[in-house]
């Protein structure tokens, strides 16, 4: 049985994503991360870099005891590698669903969580902040768009690179995009959107935070008020 520790973030969704489509047995944890339960004792001895998600196989193939995992990207390669699904086993096939796996957790990522900071969080927008980000979540658009151009999925079948990328796309609105501008994107989005797994994953977000709410100014402070010395504190605490 896995333990996920989730909250209703795209990276959370990418988790339930796969777990949903692998059809496994979980138990989701929430972390609330408005009221800072990522700074929990026991949470970051789970994920040192207090972030979401993170997971506990309970029942691991060659391990002896659990396995603890943090990092969206690795937890996915993990299932997939110990289910033998949604990743290739021929060494090419592999290299390439890494290579986009790895473009989503270094560029598609990245840059939409900024763009939601700098369009989304802030009082008073910066403008050259709104338009580097907007301009760079467009720009990784396109070239998602043309890697679809003649694939069905990302990498041509269904794998953990779709299921890493499509919650970043799915707040194409919040990020100022206009989906329908790539044709490709938003024929892929839409099959995506519609698969089962994925309407399931999307239900389990609804369940632990059923009405999520414009962030209040405390929620803002928890999430991006902190500094080295807020680790350094606890861990010294603990």
């Amino acid at each position: 049985m896995y333990e996920l520790f989730y909250w209703t973030t795209p990276n959370g969704h990418k988790i339930t994503m796969l777990l949903e489509e692998l059809d496994l047995e979980y138990k989701v944890v929430p972390v609330n991360i408005g009221k800072g339960d990522q700074f929990e004792a026991d949470f970051l001895k789970i994920s040192p870099n207090n972030r979401i998600p993170a997971m506990i196989d309970h029942e691991p193939y060659e391990a002896e005891g659990d396995v603890a995992i943090f990092e969206s990207g690795a937890i996915l390669l993990y299932l997939a590698d110990k289910h033998n699904q949604f990743i290739p086993k021929d060494t090419a096939g592999r290299a390439n669903v890494l290579q986009w796996l790895f473009w989503q957790m270094a560029n598609l990522g990245p840059m939409g969580g900024q763009n939601h900071h700098f369009v989304t969080y802030l009082d008073e927008p910066i403008e050259y902040a709104v338009n580097r980000y907007v301009n760079e979540v467009s720009r990784l658009y396109a070239v998602l768009d043309h890697q679809l151009k003649d694939n069905e999925y990302i990498c041509g079948e269904y794998t953990i690179a779709d299921m890493a990328s499509y919650p970043w796309v799915v707040p194409h609105k919040r990020q100022l995009q206009k989906i329908e501008n790539f044709p490709n994107l938003y024929r892929w989005f839409e099959t995506v959107r519609s698969r089962p797994a994925t309407e399931r994953a999307y239900e389990v977000a609804k369940r632990i935070n059923p009405n999520p709410t414009q962030m209040s100014e405390e929620e803002k402070k928890i999430l991006f008020g902190q500094d080295a010395s807020t680790l350094q504190r606890l861990r010294k605490d603990n």
